[in-house]
């Protein structure tokens, strides 16, 4: 009962840090300013991000000090902070992409090292080097998830709503705490980013999320509460838009580190559907991958052509939207 009552406590505060920001972004006209490359057109505060990471440190903090999460993982989610502070910075001031990408190496192989690598794969027949083949791999899919969830946050409430989504999730699966305090923390921020939002996170709480995220999900496979391809299903409806457009803009020729709105999600929404729409349909996508983890969960032989229909599946939405407005 106490501890319900701290993390209802710290959604709450979230919530109410999130309309300080608010407030004082407006005051210092820190403001998002839409241009040609935006989704919303009125100038809106950013940075409410920050609540979410405010809430949550001091959150993982107490569940730590009550004995409440494991040592590894508390230290591993605490070197996210080198991350919060570099992505508030660019927040104010845009960082060169290089440095931005030094920080998130930097925080991905601290939490690594903290979480003590990857647990190993079972695969009959097969033996892996995972020092030298798998660790680096699984360090640049984490600093992936990171950026690929600042991409994706171009929608009123839909970055949090998947963080939301996964988080339930997690929790069901696993039965820990700590994905609760994350939902609380989110939903305090997520009320006034709800369509149409009053203010937006910043890649102070996008890339936090994303960092979150991608450390809950190896730390769980590392604990055998389930495996990280269950995980890498539940994300799928971020990381396969984020990483199949960079591959057609890199096919494109496209300079990658330049702003676009390119993302299925993006021209769904300039094909003239609502922000508030395009999350409903997330809602609905997120429970028919949810639902076939749950199936392959308990008919394992499903696994792969599960996972196989999803991103087909993933694929035939991106055509689909091809057809209303094309990708140049």
């Amino acid at each position: 009962m106490k501890i319900a009552i701290i993390i209802i406590a710290l959604g709450f505060c979230s919530f109410l840090l999130t309309y300080l920001i608010r407030r004082i972004a407006y005051k210092h006209k820190f403001v998002d300013i839409p241009n040609e490359r935006s989704l919303h057109h009125v100038p809106t505060p950013t940075g409410g991000g920050l609540a979410i990471v405010i809430t949550w440190y001091i959150g993982i903090s107490i569940l730590f000090f009550l004995k409440m999460i494991d040592g590894a993982l508390y230290f591993a989610l605490l070197s996210g902070i080198l991350l919060a502070i570099v992505s508030l910075i660019d927040d104010f001031v845009d960082l060169k992409p290089s440095v931005r990408l030094l920080f998130h190496f930097i925080t991905a192989i601290i939490a690594f090292v903290f979480l003590k690598g990857l647990r190993p794969f079972i695969i009959p027949g097969v033996d892996m080097d995972y020092f030298f083949l798998i660790y680096p791999i699984a360090i640049v899919g984490m600093v992936w998830f990171i950026n690929l969830f600042n991409f994706m946050d171009g929608v009123d409430g839909f970055a949090s709503l998947e963080a939301l989504i996964i988080s339930l999730v997690l929790f069901i699966l696993s039965s820990d705490i700590i994905n609760i305090l994350l939902i609380a923390c989110i939903l305090g921020f997520l009320y006034w980013n709800w369509p149409k939002a009053k203010i937006f996170m910043g890649d102070v709480g996008s890339t936090q999320l994303g960092f979150i995220l991608i450390v809950l999900g190896i730390h769980f496979h590392n604990t055998l509460q389930f495996s990280i391809l269950n995980w890498i299903m539940l994300s799928s409806p971020f990381w396969f838009d984020a990483t199949f457009t960079l591959y057609r803009r890199w096919r494109n020729g496209e300079k990658l580190s330049q702003a676009h709105r390119k993302h299925t999600y993006q021209r769904i929404v300039q094909s003239g559907f609502s922000h508030q729409k395009v999350n409903f349909y997330l809602i609905g996508i997120n429970a028919l991958v949810v639902l076939m983890i749950f199936i392959y969960r308990e008919i394992n032989i499903l696994k792969i052509p599960l996972f196989l229909t999803s991103l087909v599946f993933f694929y035939l939405i991106t055509k689909l939207v091809d057809k209303k407005v094309p990708f140049k």
